[in-house]
């Protein structure tokens, strides 16, 4: 079926899948809760900053180290013109990439155009699929989107959920996309459900290797959006960008139960300049 007929839908926006959950329902208890966040985030905003992989748990466990990601990201509000948010889709298996065929993400602070040209292209060359389906109930790219708003605005987004494909097949989209005028979000928590102690040492070989861009030694057990950050790794690498650490915690931490936590980073890609 041709990407255009997809496109044009009777429901052009994707709705918010867990507003009231994750993360605050409403626009103004959402403001106040972001823009506390950022204040807090204790990260510089550096300019040389082309991406970042920050987690997506809810705000009450994860919030305060996503914001340290944006936070570094924040005095670039001239410089992107679009943003790609990239994530898997924990909840609806299929294969390869998908982009929704919706126009818009809607969140409580409005809605977040969809590139839908950028999307069409990838579509084109076969290097995603136009598939509504896993993006419906994901909440990966979604409890990302808030702080973009906050920061940008109505910024156009390339939405990709990963399923079963390959580090290397989602490394061709970013390298497709990722331009200067384009930040890449990178969106995917650590270890899963270990003990305070394991999982900080497991959360520290996971850094160890984001950070040495030893894509090839993360795996599935080591961050849920793996493939994604192993690409990520990979574009940025070829890019001669280089990787800095801005925060390393778990739910032990920002939530406070130690007998089974999730890990949560923030890392931002930075030019050499």
């Amino acid at each position: 079926m041709p990407l255009t007929t997809v496109i044009d839908t009777t429901e052009p926006s994707r709705r918010p899948a867990v507003a009231g959950s994750f993360y605050p329902r409403t626009a103004e208890t959402l403001s106040r809760t972001v823009s506390t966040l950022l204040a807090e985030a204790d990260v510089e905003a550096r300019p040389a900053s082309l991406g970042v992989i920050v987690p997506h748990a809810g705000y009450m466990y994860s919030g305060a180290v996503a914001a340290k990601a944006f936070a570094c990201v924040k005095s670039s509000t001239d410089q992107f013109r679009r943003a790609i948010v990239l994530g898997p889709a924990h909840y609806v298996p299929f294969k390869g990439i998908a982009a929704p065929s919706h126009r818009a993400f809607t969140t409580p602070f409005g809605d977040m155009p969809v590139d839908t040209e950028a999307v069409r292209s990838l579509a084109d060359e076969a290097l995603i699929v136009i598939d509504d389906e896993p993006h419906a109930p994901e909440h990966a790219l979604e409890v990302e989107l808030p702080f973009v708003q906050a920061l940008f605005g109505a910024l156009p987004i390339v939405p990709l959920l990963f399923g079963f494909t390959s580090a290397e097949a989602i490394a061709a989209v970013i390298i497709r996309l990722w331009t200067a005028d384009t930040l890449l979000i990178v969106s995917s928590d650590l270890s899963h459900y270990e003990d305070y102690e394991a999982a900080i040492l497991h959360d520290a070989q996971t850094a160890k290797a984001i950070e040495t861009f030893d894509a090839a030694a993360i795996g599935p057990a080591d961050a849920c959006g793996h493939l994604a950050v192993r690409a990520a790794l990979i574009a940025a690498k070829r890019r001669g960008l280089k990787i800095e650490r801005l925060d390393l915690r778990n739910s032990g931490d920002t939530a406070g139960d130690k007998r089974s936590v999730v890990g949560y980073g923030a890392w931002a890609f930075l030019s050499q300049g």
